[in-house]
């Protein structure tokens, strides 16, 4: 049977094209949403937690209408898009004065999560500030930490869910699809880590990382209800060597393909950049290869 779309790991062919014209002919009064579960329910298409997967069906019809193969029912409403109305993050009134030291000279290091807390602003204000990409409001599951040394504000780091496609990665890993969609929520990626400018302390990037690699997914499964046994990240090479990473035990496993997860053309469009990992588990591996 030809397929005619394949969309988030699922391949329509002309047969489901023809159930789903069928499905919206029996139910002319129906809208696109009520729809999109109605296909759900027949396809018994659902995340790892039962929930329907309305959202991403919902997806496939649009791409389904866009290419003739199905004819929806007209918009009914759109829905206000509250990334389009978010506020910047606000200026932060940081004491920027030098510090510089040995890292024992620091003292004792807090690492606080402040995801969801007062200070989780401040996090956001000084990455949109201080980090060259500035501040993008993750999605998915997440975590920010905020790095103090007696009260005072020195790094932030934060940690998304890791990106559905990556082929250094998955190669490292070897795992099966089916495993990746299964056990993708696993992983975990640095989406942002700033050592802010005037903090000058050696080997204090490493540290925490190393730091992190203790204490993430503990944290993670307080939050979520589940671990972490892999850590990855992104540097690029044009302003970054990644010898932090190094320095903590990452590995090196490649570069990306320079076209990003929304690529339509198959070129590159974007830097290249490292792909580097950190294990969290011995049998990481066996783990995230597992199926049943």
């Amino acid at each position: 049977m030809q397929v005619v779309l394949s969309y988030r790991g699922r391949q329509v062919t002309e047969a489901d094209a023809a159930f789903i014209r069928k499905l919206i002919g029996q139910h002319p009064g129906a809208s696109r949403r009520a729809l999109s579960v109605k296909l759900c329910e027949a396809w018994d298409w659902r995340q790892e937690n039962g929930q329907l997967k309305d959202m991403v069906c919902r997806s496939l019809m649009l791409q389904l209408h866009r290419a003739g193969q199905i004819a929806l029912p007209p918009v009914r409403f759109r829905p206000r898009n509250p990334l389009a109305r978010r506020r910047q993050p606000q200026l932060v009134l940081a004491d920027r004065s030098p510090l510089c030291c040995r890292l024992r000279q620091l003292g004792e290091l807090e690492l606080v999560q402040v995801r969801r807390s007062g200070a989780e602003a401040e996090f956001n204000g000084l990455l949109e500030q201080y980090h060259y990409l500035g501040y993008t409001q993750p999605v998915g599951e997440q975590l920010k930490f905020m790095v103090y040394a007696s009260g005072r504000p020195v790094a932030c780091l934060s940690w998304s869910s890791a990106p559905r496609h990556l082929g250094p990665r998955d190669r490292y890993i070897g795992w099966s699809q089916k495993a990746r969609k299964r056990n993708i929520r696993y992983l975990a990626y640095n989406s942002r880590f700033l050592i802010l400018p005037w903090v000058k302390v050696s080997h204090l990037a490493s540290h925490l990382l190393g730091r992190m690699a203790r204490e993430l997914s503990g944290s993670w499964e307080q939050v979520y209800d589940h671990p972490l046994y892999y850590l990855e990240t992104f540097v690029d090479r044009s302003r970054f060597a990644g010898t932090c990473y190094r320095a903590a035990n990452w590995v090196f496993l490649g570069q990306t393909t320079g076209r990003g997860k929304d690529d339509l053309t198959h070129r590159a469009n974007r830097p290249l950049k490292d792909v580097l990992a950190l294990p969290l588990v011995k049998d990481f591996r066996g783990k995230l290869s597992r199926v049943g």
